[in-house]
């Protein structure tokens, strides 16, 4: 007999998440090792799994009512480890899905999908194939449009707009604070370029949250300019 895939599940609204366990655990190939409504909760249960109970895709659910949405770093260390994970998602946050991208998820299924296509994407992504839903591919397309930074002018486009000085963003990224300075006046002009003018710290911090550079925290007002 084929070795059943082991799938978690977080969900944070139970009739979606009841949904879920049932459509999956019908399916003579898979089977419910997890299920949960939150991404800290699932990686306090996971260091004492058995490995038999270890996940082979994580289907995850972005947002949780009333509390922080899921951690992209926290999401990057599991694909890392091996771990497969495709968003459960209804498309409600682009630069959420965009850090998610970033961060190495195979996809995302729409909350209003059919049966038919949630287990035709967990199938592709089990077999190590990528999913793309039309409101995916939105969100990918827009990706697509934007500027292109270097390593080093994202890094101080994320300080600078965080509400560092650029001598703090120098410094943290191991360069003098004029060459920092040229880093975001590199970015403003991509992204005036672009057609989406920054000229000023508030604007880079909304731009870098739109792409998902950034967290969804407004930046330290105090050091805005």
């Amino acid at each position: 007999m084929p070795r059943r895939h082991r799938i978690a599940i977080i969900e944070d609204h139970l009739l979606q998440r009841r949904y879920a366990e049932r459509l999956i655990a019908s399916q003579p190939d898979m089977s419910v090792v997890y299920s949960g409504a939150t991404l800290p909760s699932f990686m306090e249960w996971l260091p004492g799994a058995p490995q038999p109970e270890v996940p082979d895709l994580l289907v995850l659910d972005l947002t949780v009512e009333r509390q922080k949405p899921a951690d992209p770093l926290v999401v990057r260390k599991l694909i890392q480890s091996g771990m497969r994970v495709i968003l459960f998602t209804a498309m409600t946050s682009p630069p959420l899905v965009r850090q998610m991208l970033r961060a190495g998820v195979s996809g995302a299924i729409g909350k209003r999908d059919s049966e038919e296509h949630v287990l035709l994407a967990l199938r592709k992504v089990l077999g190590g194939t990528e999913w793309t839903s039309p409101e995916l591919a939105a969100v990918i397309m827009q990706d697509a449009q934007r500027p292109q930074l270097s390593d080093q002018e994202e890094r101080a486009l994320v300080l600078y707009a965080s509400g560092l000085t650029m001598g703090a963003v120098a410094e943290a990224i191991g360069v003098q604070p004029g060459t920092a300075k040229k880093y975001i006046q590199r970015v403003r002009t991509k992204y005036a370029e672009a057609g989406r003018p920054a000229g000023s710290r508030s604007s880079l911090n909304r731009v870098a949250t739109e792409d998902g550079y950034m967290e969804l925290t407004p930046p330290h007002t105090s050091a805005l300019a």
